[in-house]
């Protein structure tokens, strides 16, 4: 059976945020944990297969608890809509000689096998993002000892995840950099800021609250925990860090590209990213259907980042982009615990 940490007691109040594509590896968890901190995980776009050796290379590491983080299928979007889109990006596919896919197949991220194994040997932490398990999944991870997160946006989503039968909430702000975990791919994500959106929540729950998003520095984090927070999220303050798998080109425009913004351009998902040519070009065309606009513009993207091209690569962001820093994950989290508690 897992061990069940008790996000109220870390020693430092930390969480790393799961960031899929490759960003978040098993030595960022770790190097967050060293730090007294919980790391994750991002099982988003992995297989089954590859999220079990992930999990395995961060055993090797950690003693500490940690958690890993699912997506949660949605059911199909528009298909004449994506097949607009397709016909959008068709010249720029053609430009960079990359073949968009003609059929976008059903894909719910591994989801069963995924749960599958996370029964068969539970992990410490399970949390949920794009919506919730059925009440029958969140009881089996409840037996196997595992502590399930949901991640929401409003206090709507809130009240669901406590009748899902969560155990903490991850507050999810409209600064947070990557997707925004709306539990439908197309809900307009809300813009309440997290240190409104913080007690919003807590009026509707009493479960722990975990504040995401735009925290990249210690008075940032100090305001989070103040406003009813039990640990802070951080995900892009890490994303230039020595044990992140960010791209060269990713961490370099963190620090040259000035400005987020929120698309659906390059997942059909709101995401906050760095802003671009792309964006600009396409974010107002593209439909509100996940996973399928992530799998139009696959290719693009990864001719894109083959290039190094940072004005058609997908460079996800919070807005706090600027002040994240490199160097060891265990001391940026030291520094910014240090900092947050003056």
């Amino acid at each position: 059976m897992a061990v069940r940490p008790a996000l109220e007691t870390l020693a430092v109040p930390v969480i790393a945020a799961p960031m899929a594509g490759g960003a978040s590896t098993p030595e960022l968890a770790a190097a967050v944990n060293r730090a007294g901190g919980l790391g994750f995980l991002a099982a988003g776009y992995r297989s089954a297969a590859a999220m079990v050796e992930q999990i395995a290379l961060l055993r090797k590491s950690t003693e500490r608890p940690y958690g890993v983080n699912l997506f949660v299928p949605a059911p199909p979007g528009d298909g004449e809509a994506v097949a607009a889109y397709r016909e959008r990006l068709r010249p720029e596919a053609e430009r960079w000689g990359v073949e968009l896919p003609a059929e976008i197949g059903p894909d719910r991220d591994d989801w069963d096998a995924k749960l599958a194994a996370l029964l068969a040997d539970p992990v410490p932490v399970v949390s949920y993002t794009f919506g919730l398990p059925t009440a029958e999944e969140a009881a089996a991870f409840r037996a196997a000892g595992t502590l399930q997160v949901g991640t929401v946006t409003t206090p709507e989503e809130a009240r669901a995840a406590e009748a899902a039968g969560m155990d903490a909430l991850c507050v999810q702000g409209p600064e947070a950099g990557g997707h925004r975990a709306t539990h439908r791919a197309a809900d307009l994500p809300g813009e309440l800021p997290l240190l409104r959106l913080l007690p919003a929540v807590r009026a509707v729950t009493a479960l722990p609250l975990i504040a995401a998003g735009g925290l990249g520095d210690g008075a940032a984090i100090a305001a989070a925990l103040r406003a009813g927070a039990v640990a802070v999220q951080l995900g892009t303050a890490l994303l230039r860090s020595d044990e992140s798998g960010a791209s060269a080109a990713h961490r370099a425009a963190l620090t040259e590209l000035p400005e987020t913004t929120v698309t659906r351009a390059f997942t059909g998902r709101p995401a906050r990213g760095l802003r671009n040519a792309f964006i600009d070009r396409h974010g107002p065309y593209a439909p509100p259907a996940y996973p399928e606009v992530h799998h139009l513009t696959a290719p693009l993207r990864a001719a894109a980042a083959r290039r190094g091209d940072t004005t058609a690569m997908h460079l996800w962001a919070g807005t706090a982009h600027h002040l994240a820093r490199s160097g060891p994950a265990e001391q940026i989290v030291a520094d910014l615990w240090s900092s947050a508690r003056g």
